[in-house]
């Protein structure tokens, strides 16, 4: 009897469990980057000014945003005539879902949970409203007076633990414009986010909706994908089943006979290998820029499945590129890479231990067709001795003019040679002659 009275209780409470992990493991959308990861480069997951989502919430090195929160949304509600209750009724209902996009425990009480979601959310919306409409802005507005706060919060709004429910900017964007523009709302965004890109990404919202974005960085990430036709991403079976290669740096490339050549006007994650030229949209890197390539690689290793994680690929790709200051200088000389940091070896470094602790692809890779070509043109013989020659011979100025120098040696050594065996061969000629002529004179005597 006892027995059976544990086995059930063991039952219920196991069945209870996995139910609960089931739902949380299905709902979350919002995670904390995982300790490994964080570790190579905790800065980088961390807001310098502002907080949004619970967090980091509370850290007093953000508490000057707080204030700033409430004076956005105190005009907010001045300029559009409403009371703040209007708000709380819209997002109440809303709360529970809210909270179950939160992979962690939230401490906050619900009243809490609310006010931290309207504040967070009314703010951001207004400050991508201002962005865009300046006669939106207050004239005593610090955020805009001083541009190294709007830089930040660019950088801290799309950090992957800094995030709310994009379904609760969306219910405030409807209460504060028009409802169900949530088109405009993406444009607003966009735009805002636009200075933050290191490259052109594709921006066409034409078609976009709302429905399936999970928070801003999820916005911000499908907005990275590349343009799946020319690279035929989803129906080229090959790159999944084919053992690829990684590619050499910049500097053997070139001793390979690669080439390289910036391309305008097309997609950041577009590269292309062409008839022995590597086509490379330009990349600018800033302070932010590792900030926002952890991020969004972060997002890839909770959300990629294996299928969308193109900046995972396309930074795996940059490091095989970049292995020392001498490659960030060959593609910063071929305008590929434009280098706000100044230091090569600072933009080397950061690529170097970008990929630290992340989970690469395994068998499929976006970029496999592009180094299977890459690593077929520098297996040519040709391109075998031209690298072994520059590699070996003409690997530096010095190097260069002692080839030089032994070239013309050479020459000049085959040159005397020459002369030489042309004057043998003259001065036998005129022996030879001189011969007959005396014999000649011979004879007649006799």
């Amino acid at each position: 009897m006892g027995s059976n009275n544990a086995i059930n209780a063991c039952t219920h409470n196991l069945s209870q469990k996995l139910t609960q992990l089931s739902m949380a493991q299905r709902q979350g959308t919002i995670y904390r980057v995982h300790k490994h990861l964080r570790n190579v480069n905790v800065k980088a997951y961390e807001p310098e000014v502002i907080s949004i989502g619970p967090y980091h919430r509370d850290k007093d090195n953000l508490t000057m945003m707080e204030d700033h929160k409430l004076c956005y949304l105190q005009v907010l509600l001045q300029r559009e005539n409403e009371n703040i209750e209007k708000y709380v009724s819209a997002i109440e209902p809303l709360e529970p879902e809210a909270r179950k996009c939160y992979a962690e425990p939230v401490s906050l009480n619900a009243a809490e949970f609310i006010e931290m979601l309207i504040l967070d959310g009314c703010f951001i919306i207004d400050l991508v409203r201002k962005c865009n409409m300046i006669y939106v802005r207050e004239r005593n507005d610090p955020i805009f007076h001083m541009d190294w706060i709007v830089n930040s919060l660019q950088r801290d709004l799309i950090l992957f633990e800094n995030q709310i429910p994009f379904f609760i900017l969306c219910k405030l964007f409807d209460l504060i414009e028009v409802p169900n523009q949530h088109r405009r709302l993406i444009y607003l965004l966009l735009t805002f986010f636009n200075s933050l890109f290191p490259g052109k990404v594709c921006q066409d919202i034409r078609d976009r909706s709302s429905n399936g974005i999970k928070h801003l960085l999820d916005l911000i990430h499908s907005n990275w994908n590349p343009s799946l036709d020319p690279l035929n991403f989803e129906e080229d079976v090959n790159s999944e089943r084919k053992r690829w290669r990684f590619i050499n740096n910049a500097t053997e490339l070139r001793e390979a006979n690669v080439k390289f050549k910036r391309i305008e006007g097309v997609p950041l994650l577009d590269l292309r290998f062409k008839d022995g030229t590597m086509l490379l949209s330009p990349l600018t890197i800033e302070d932010r820029t590792e900030s926002l390539f952890r991020n969004l690689m972060a997002y890839e290793q909770y959300f990629g499945n294996g299928k969308t994680c193109y900046v995972t690929e396309y930074v795996m790709f940059l490091d095989c590129l970049i292995d020392s200051s001498r490659d960030v200088a060959i593609l910063s000389r071929h305008g590929i890479i434009d280098n706000w940091l100044g230091d090569n070896e600072v933009v080397a470094n950061m690529f170097n231990k970008l990929t630290d602790s992340i989970a690469g692809p395994r068998i499929r890779f976006v970029y496999a067709n592009v180094f299977e070509e890459v690593n077929e043109h520098c297996n040519r013989r040709r391109n075998r001795w031209m690298a072994k020659l520059r590699r070996s011979y003409l690997n530096s100025p010095w190097a260069v003019i002692s080839v030089l120098f032994a070239v013309v040696l050479l020459l000049l050594t085959v040159a005397q040679t020459v002369c030489s065996i042309l004057q043998v061969t003259w001065t036998e000629n005129i022996t030879c002659g001189a011969s007959d002529v005396d014999l000649a004179i011979k004879s007649q005597i006799g």
